[in-house]
């Protein structure tokens, strides 16, 4: 896998941990009281608790956790870009050469898929002339 998928999947992964920790920080967090003016909050019902509820003051420092390792591995791969060398002129410049190559094989692989078509078209005549050559060898019934 080249390097821009690596970064493009590494992304993918960064959104899924962050979606996944505000998500579950936001169903696992006990209520809190907004204001000394308002009464405390309703307790949460004992019929269904969080699996993690006693874990819940662990869960943040897990999750970033895995954030930072997550953004530290896209880092890297960012470090492992190749520098851009000779600027903009020179990029342009290797563009035009890639474009030209490009142009090069394509003609290429164009003059083999005509030549192979061309192949494909005795070896169907050569068929059929065997097909038939048996067909009118045969006995009548």
């Amino acid at each position: 896998m080249d390097i821009i998928s690596q970064m493009q999947e590494q992304v993918n992964t960064i959104a899924s941990i962050a979606f996944n920790t505000f998500g579950s920080l936001q169903r696992d967090a006990p209520p809190v009281r907004l204001s000394q003016n308002y009464p405390d909050p309703p307790p949460l019902p004992a019929t269904n608790p969080p699996e993690d509820a006693s874990n819940f003051p662990e869960q943040p420092k897990i999750m970033s956790a895995a954030l930072v390792k997550a953004a530290k591995q896209f880092d890297a791969l960012v470090a492992a870009l190749p520098l851009a060398e000779g600027g903009e002129e020179a990029q342009l410049k290797r563009i035009v050469e890639l474009q030209a190559e490009n142009d090069a094989v394509g003609q290429e692989l164009q003059r083999q898929l005509e030549a192979a078509e061309k192949e494909l078209k005795q070896v169907q005549e050569l068929f059929h002339k065997a097909t038939d050559n048996c067909l009118n060898l045969k006995k009548p019934d």
